[in-house]
């Protein structure tokens, strides 16, 4: 019987925008994961605490293993110019225990180093990830949770086409649900 197919960052589609590149995630990713999800100022609004190593590791794994397992993911966002890290963008079917469902809605998210904070970095990189997507997966309804708090990712969800849904509470806190819809 045939080995099935690895995952690699060669199956991850390369996009590129003015200042942007972004790419498949890599071993050597791990300490740019570790950092930027190890910054309380980076998670803030998302965990409300730093992540561990061993959460960043898991992170990394589940990056690339949903691009193996479902066909899209997350990808690093590396500035054009200089090749810096500037954080990890995409979209992910996380299985979440919350009220309502998305009923197998691609969820999508954007995090990015406090260095990369207020560029227009997020929303630069999300659209090309939207255009690939409507490319390569057809018209289809996106989802995103945002705290109420975080009101630059806000900004951002608004910026590519997000609206509000619904409110509801999520691992004990308030969390603002925003749907994408289809665009034909």
């Amino acid at each position: 019987m045939p080995l099935p197919e690895q995952a690699s960052p060669e199956r991850v589609p390369v996009l590129g925008t003015e200042r942007l590149i972004l790419r498949g995630h890599t071993a050597e990713d791990y300490k740019h994961t570790l950092a930027l999800w190890g910054d309380a100022r980076v998670t803030l609004h998302i965990s409300g605490r730093p992540s561990t190593p061993r959460e960043s590791w898991a992170r990394l794994l589940n990056y690339v293993g949903h691009w193996a397992l479902m066909g899209f993911g997350y990808w690093v966002v590396e500035e054009r110019e200089s090749g810096r890290f500037l954080g990890e963008v995409g979209m992910a079917e996380f299985k979440r225990d919350i009220t309502p469902g998305f009923d197998g809605a691609p969820e999508a998210g954007w995090v990015l180093a406090p260095a990369a904070h207020g560029k227009g970095y997020a929303t630069e990189a999300m659209r090309a990830v939207f255009a690939w997507a409507e490319q390569a997966r057809g018209p289809e309804r996106y989802v995103c949770i945002v705290d109420p708090k975080n009101t630059a990712s806000i900004k951002v969800a608004e910026k590519c086409g997000f609206t509000l849904w619904t409110e509801t509470d999520y691992m004990g806190g308030p969390a603002i649900l925003m749907e994408r819809p289809p665009k034909t």
